[in-house]
C-alpha cells in the first residue's frame, strides 16, 4: 500500500505507524459521527476523531467476544509513546480476562471512599452536632432542643438581665468541645473537659453531660460516624464522679408558712408575675408549661385548662375558681395569659427574681418556681387525695399498671378533688389569701 502524502488524511481502513503528522492530518469522514485510526504498533490502540475534531487515545480489545472500548487520554495531553505502553497494560488486564473498565471503575470508587472516609475522619463536633440536632429534632420538645443550642452557645452577649453593659453571657458547657474533631473526642478529653465544668457549673455541666453521652450513643449508630467515637467514650467512672452525684432538692413550701407566702407574693406590684405565682402552686404544673399558657387554652364553658405537656403533648385540667379570679382580670396584650409588657417578648420569661424577693419578705427561704410544684404534690397529703388524681393533675405519668390501663378519670371528676385542694390551701394560706371567686 502506498504511503499517504504529508498534506492527505490518513486512511482509517489500515493501521499504521501513528505519529503527530498522521493524527494532526486525521480527520472524520463525511456522514459518520466518530471514526478509527489503528496503530500498527500496539494492538489495540486507537485514535478516535469525531464529526466535530475532537481526538483521543483509545483502546479497543474483546472480551468474552465483546468489544471493550475504553478512553485513554486526549491526543494533545498524552505522548503517543505513553499511549501505547498504556494500551499494552490494557491488554494484558484483558488477556487475564479483566475488563479494564470494571477496574477503573473500582478504583474510582475506592477513591471516592478514601475522600469521604478522610472528610468524615476531618468532621467538626460542631459539624455533626448540627446533624444531630436536625434529626433529633422531630423527637424532642422545644424546651429540650433550646437546652442543645445553649450548651454550645459562644456566649459574649449582653445579658438581658444584667445591671451593666459590661455583663455578659457565658459560653456553654460544651461550647470549648465545638472546635474539636469528632476523631479527637477521646475518653481522655471528655473526662478533663467534664473535671472543668464539674468544678464551674456542676448542675449545667451534669445536664450537659447527659446530652453529649446521648450524641455520641447517636453516632455510634451511624455508618457515618461511627467509627470515630469507641464505645463508651463519655461513660468513664473519671466524667460520672467529676460531676458528683445530684443532690435532691427539697425546697417546698409548708403548711404554716402559706399565709406569709400568700400574703407576700400578693403584694408583689406586677399582677402578672403575682398570679402567675400563686397559680403554680394551685394547679401544680411545670413553670414552662404555664408560662406557654394561652387565652385560647381556657374553656369557661367546661372551666378547663389544656396545658401542654411534655409527656403526653396536653392535658386538660379544671380550671378552679379561685385562679379563674386571678386569671381573668390579667391584660390581654396578646395570646398569651402571662404576657409581658416588654416589646419582643411576648410573656413573662423570669420569675425567679421577683419569687426571691416575695419568699425574703415572708421568711421562707431557698424556695423556687419548681418548688412551689413540690409544695402542691406535698400539701395534698394532708388532704389524702388519691395519687393518680394528683399525678394527672400535674403531669406526671401513671406508675402502675391499674393507672395507665384501667383508671379514667374524666374532668368532673379532677374538678372535685381540685377545688378541694384549692380551697383547703386558701383556708390555710388565712385571711391575707382568701378571695373569693364569685
Amino acid at each position: 500500500m502506498a504511503r499517504p502524502k504529508k498534506n492527505e488524511a490518513p486512511d482509517t481502513s489500515h493501521a499504521i505507524d501513528l505519529t503527530a503528522g498522521a493524527i494532526d492530518r486525521l480527520v472524520c469522514p463525511a456522514g459518520k459521527d466518530q471514526a478509527f485510526l489503528r496503530d500498527a504498533k500496539a494492538p489495540g490502540l486507537r485514535v478516535r476523531v469525531t464529526a466535530a475534531g475532537a481526538k483521543s487515545f483509545v483502546f479497543e480489545g474483546k472480551l468474552n467476544r465483546k468489544t471493550v472500548r475504553r478512553t485513554i487520554g486526549d491526543v494533545r495531553a498524552w505522548k503517543i509513546e505513553d499511549a501505547r505502553f498504556e494500551a499494552n497494560r490494557m491488554r494484558v488486564t484483558l488477556d487475564g480476562g479483566n475488563d479494564p473498565r470494571e477496574i477503573a471503575r473500582q478504583k474510582e470508587l475506592a477513591d471516592n471512599e478514601r475522600a469521604a472516609q478522610a472528610r468524615k475522619d476531618g468532621a467538626l463536633f460542631r459539624d455533626v452536632w448540627r446533624i444531630y440536632l436536625e434529626a433529633r429534632r422531630p423527637h424532642w420538645g422545644a424546651r429540650h432542643y433550646e437546652d442543645h443550642l445553649t450548651f454550645t452557645h459562644a456566649g459574649g452577649e449582653a445579658k438581658k438581665r444584667g445591671k451593666t453593659a459590661l455583663d455578659l453571657t457565658i459560653p456553654g458547657p460544651m461550647h470549648s468541645l465545638m472546635s474539636l474533631r469528632l476523631a479527637d473526642l477521646t475518653a481522655p478529653v471528655v473526662e478533663a473537659w467534664a473535671a472543668k465544668e464539674g468544678k464551674q457549673r456542676p448542675t449545667r455541666g451534669r445536664l450537659a453531660w447527659r446530652c453529649l453521652k446521648a450524641f455520641l450513643s447517636w453516632c455510634g449508630e451511624e455508618t457515618e460516624y461511627k467509627h470515630l467515637v469507641p464505645p463508651g467514650t463519655a461513660k468513664t467512672r473519671k466524667s460520672r464522679d467529676a460531676f458528683g452525684k445530684p443532690t435532691v432538692k427539697k425546697d417546698v413550701l409548708l403548711k404554716e408558712q402559706l399565709p406569709a407566702w400568700f400574703g407576700a407574693v400578693r403584694k408583689v406590684p406586677n399582677q402578672v408575675v403575682s398570679a402567675y405565682l400563686q397559680t403554680l402552686l394551685l394547679i401544680g404544673s411545670r413553670r414552662g408549661e404555664l408560662l406557654e399558657l394561652k387565652w385560647e387554652d381556657l374553656n369557661l364553658q367546661w372551666r378547663s385548662m389544656t396545658i401542654r405537656d411534655k409527656v403526653e403533648g396536653d392535658r386538660q385540667i379544671p380550671l378552679t375558681p379561685y385562679v379563674w379570679s386571678l386569671l381573668e382580670p390579667l391584660p390581654r396584650r396578646n395570646e398569651y395569659v402571662f404576657s409581658s409588657a416588654k416589646d419582643g417578648i411576648p410573656h413573662i420569661t423570669d420569675p425567679n427574681s421577683t419569687m426571691t424577693d416575695a419568699c425574703i419578705e415572708a421568711g421562707v427561704k431557698g424556695l423556687t418556681p419548681h418548688g412551689l410544684r413540690r409544695s402542691f404534690k406535698s400539701l395534698t397529703e394532708w388532704m389524702e387525695i388519691p395519687a393518680g388524681v394528683v399525678a394527672q393533675i400535674m403531669g406526671h405519668k401513671p406508675s402502675a399498671t391499674a393507672e395507665k390501663h384501667y383508671t379514667v378519670r374524666p374532668l368532673d371528676l379532677l374538678r372535685v378533688h381540685h377545688e378541694r385542694i384549692e380551697s383547703w390551701i386558701l383556708e390555710n394560706a388565712g385571711g391575707s389569701a382568701v378571695k373569693s371567686a364569685s
